[in-house]
């Protein structure tokens, strides 16, 4: 399955605006940043277990148990985020 993934703030920076990724069915926002951090270099960084982070799924707020279906969006920021 196809999965757009976005990043405001600081994760922005560190990562870019959007990118897409292909998934498993029966995927959660928990395991797609799972699947990110084992990238390694900035997403390990950037989305590390310790750091506190927001995650949208379909631009509404979720916790990472989240089911993602197909063509969905992902977003993540800080828990705080200036305009």
């Amino acid at each position: 399955m196809k999965l757009t993934l976005r990043y405001f703030a600081s994760i922005r920076e560190a990562l870019g605006p959007v990118e897409t990724m292909d998934i498993a069915p029966g995927a959660t926002v928990g395991s797609v940043r799972d699947a990110l951090i084992a990238r390694g270099g900035k997403y390990a960084t950037v989305l590390a277990r310790g750091r506190a982070l927001r995650c949208a799924l379909d631009q509404v707020l979720c916790d990472e148990s989240a089911a993602i279906g197909e063509g969905s969006e992902v977003a993540f920021f800080p828990p705080v985020t200036g305009g």
